[in-house]
């Protein structure tokens, strides 16, 4: 497995189980992204796996890929969860498809290659697992897969090239884990995951 699929792997992990806390008494809850609740958020991490999938399928990603918001929530009867799960398989199949080779995707306006674009992938499902997991209750992005997605982000998302993305950078402490200092980069206030009482 390359370490680009690996990230990605990890990420789905991570995501999935955080989505796992996201009990129907649950969906109603307000997450860290601002005006969705966490049956919203789910959504849009699904709409976002089924995004990277038809760019690693197609080599094509653009807009009209992804479902309109209020668009009815998961496909069939599925829960939002078991809907998010199913997204992530496919979009596992989809990176083990695209294979080891380099090939261009053309993402609106530009040009990325697969393993950018997995990356990319593995940066959005493991932050918005994060949103998922600190509505939930749950735990903060491991340590490793953090480090590991650290540069990745600052490559994809530098400070002059974020707007409508991603919010600004929050300060934190010198000492900060590497999760935190992760969602921070990406405009979240880090706060360790409580109770899901709120």
């Amino acid at each position: 497995m390359t370490a680009r699929r690996g990230m990605l792997v990890d990420a789905i992990r991570y995501a999935l189980s955080a989505a796992r806390l996201a009990t129907p008494q649950r969906l109603p809850l307000p997450t860290p992204c601002p005006g969705w609740d966490l049956r919203a958020l789910l959504r849009h991490a699904g709409d976002s796996m089924d995004v990277l999938s038809a760019a690693l399928a197609t080599g094509f990603a653009g807009a009209e890929t992804v479902p309109a918001a209020g668009d009815g929530g998961c496909r069939g009867e599925l829960s939002p969860v078991a809907d998010l799960s199913q997204r992530a398989v496919t979009l596992l199949c989809a990176c083990a498809l695209a294979g080891c080779g380099e090939r261009r995707v053309a993402v609106g306006d530009r040009e990325l290659t697969t393993s950018l674009v997995t990356m990319a992938g593995a940066v959005e499902i493991a932050v918005h697992g994060w949103d998922i997991s600190v509505t939930c209750g749950g735990g903060p992005i491991p340590a490793a897969l953090a480090r590991d997605l650290l540069p990745l982000a600052a490559l994809l998302a530098p400070p002059g090239g974020r707007a409508g993305l991603f919010a600004s950078p929050v300060d934190v402490a010198e000492r900060a884990s590497p999760g935190d200092r992760l969602v921070a980069f990406l405009g979240r206030q880090p706060r360790p995951p409580g109770p899901a009482a709120r």
